[in-house]
């Protein structure tokens, strides 16, 4: 690996490491949406095509985004309602996966897209508190 690169793996490792979590729950948003644009763009019935895998990726990151909801932290409708969103996404990306199908893809992306914006607002509110 070269020095330059070493460099740009030290500088996004530091960056995600000393990232806020909301910044994180962002980060991780955008990257499920990257994957899922990008396995709408391969060809599903390809065995050779990165569809699956990118469809795992997308999938991988939802369920994170699952796992690390806490129902101790109040607000358990809230909590509920993201499970149930994460839910449905992880559901939609398996049969997109057993059906070797971008059907249920556009659907995935507008609900974490929607997600997405929710908490970009947060996070430009929390900005505004702090300020």
């Amino acid at each position: 690996m070269s020095s330059h690169a070493q460099a740009a793996e030290a500088y996004l490792t530091a960056s995600v490491e000393n990232a806020p979590p909301i910044k994180i729950v962002r980060m991780l948003y955008q990257g499920a949406l990257r994957f899922l644009l990008t396995a709408e763009a391969e060809d599903p019935k390809d065995p050779h095509s990165l569809f699956i895998e990118n469809c795992g990726y997308a999938d991988a990151i939802v369920a994170e985004l699952r796992l690390s909801l806490r129902e101790d932290s109040g607000g358990e409708e809230v909590v509920d309602q993201l499970k149930s969103l994460y839910l449905f996404c992880e559901g939609e990306i398996s049969r997109a996966m057993l059906d070797r199908t971008v059907e249920p893809l556009p659907g995935v992306r507008s609900v974490l897209v929607k997600l997405l914006e929710a908490w970009q607002h947060v996070e430009v509110q929390n900005a505004g508190v702090a300020a």
